[in-house]
């Protein structure tokens, strides 16, 4: 592990003079950061998260949303903390990872679950620091009713991994994006991970209670909340999924809402067909 984290603060180049440290503008493609998000998935301290590589694709997606390893990133509701691992070991040299948190205080929550939201915002930097073995003060975190004023305008790039469908479906989403767009930095990135749903679907079956959004409306969205779409990627689609389950996306890997039931059936098509998409913050 020692060795691990050695290398990786070596390519990173850690100690290096502070002129050295100045991170990219968030427009410019994360150029040269591949060797570096490479070398993060292969620490073995990803013995047990390495296995959802394949559907989630870590490196090239990171890549693509343009995180380069000397930057202010936001994760926006860690909840498992599978990104935050990987992002830990990538940033947590040179850069800084800050878990952003639901505002616990949103009628979407009741009084148990707000309180389970502060306590997760509270052990945030901790367990990313225990997974990584770097110090705590390297990462942070912020329930989304509590980021201190200093914070606004700090952040090169948020990523938003497989929420857009619960923000939707508990109407939060116009508050949480604008207080996450207030963090970003003029010209900063968000990086959307997300369930797709078939372009002619329904609005029944798309409103976010089935995991699933169509991409057409997940960029109309971003761009009334005041960013513009740069690019999208099929990085993360599978052909495989038909996106029209009865029980939602749950049915299919990691989740498995059926159990047993056709199980064999649900881990060869894995995980859901996913969009991928970059915004950047308009002036």
């Amino acid at each position: 592990m020692r060795r691990a984290l050695i290398a990786l603060s070596s390519l990173l180049g850690f100690g290096t003079p502070a002129a050295a440290e100045t991170p990219p503008p968030p427009a410019q493609a994360c150029r040269g950061c591949e060797a570096l998000l490479e070398l993060a998935a292969a620490s073995p301290l990803r013995k047990d998260d390495r296995a959802r590589d394949q559907y989630r694709h870590p490196v090239q997606s990171l890549a693509f949303f343009r995180v380069g390893p000397q930057m202010k990133v936001g994760e926006y509701a860690p909840g498992g903390e599978w990104y935050s691992r990987f992002l830990g070991l990538y940033l947590g040299q040179q850069g800084h990872l800050v878990g952003l948190f639901f505002n616990p205080d949103s009628s979407a929550f009741k009084p148990e679950s707000q309180a389970k939201i502060r306590e997760a915002a509270a052990a945030y930097p901790a367990d990313v620091a225990k997974f990584s073995g770097l110090p705590a003060d390297r990462f942070a975190a912020y329930t989304l009713d509590a980021v201190p004023a200093a914070e606004k305008g700090t952040f090169d790039v948020i990523l938003i991994p497989r929420m857009m469908h619960n923000l939707l479906n508990w109407n939060i989403a116009d508050s949480e994006i604008k207080t996450m767009r207030s963090l970003l930095k003029p010209g900063g990135l968000v990086g959307i991970e997300q369930h797709r749903a078939k372009p002619d679907a329904s609005y029944a079956y798309t409103d976010g209670s089935k995991g699933y959004l169509r991409q057409a409306d997940v960029i109309r969205f971003m761009e009334l909340n005041g960013f513009d779409l740069v690019a999208k990627s099929e990085i993360n689609a599978n052909s495989k999924d038909p996106a029209n389950w009865p029980d939602g996306v749950w049915t299919l890997p990691p989740t498995y809402a059926l159990k047993d039931k056709d199980r064999a059936k649900y881990q060869a098509i894995g995980e859901s067909d996913r969009m991928t998409l970059l915004f950047r913050k308009r002036d």
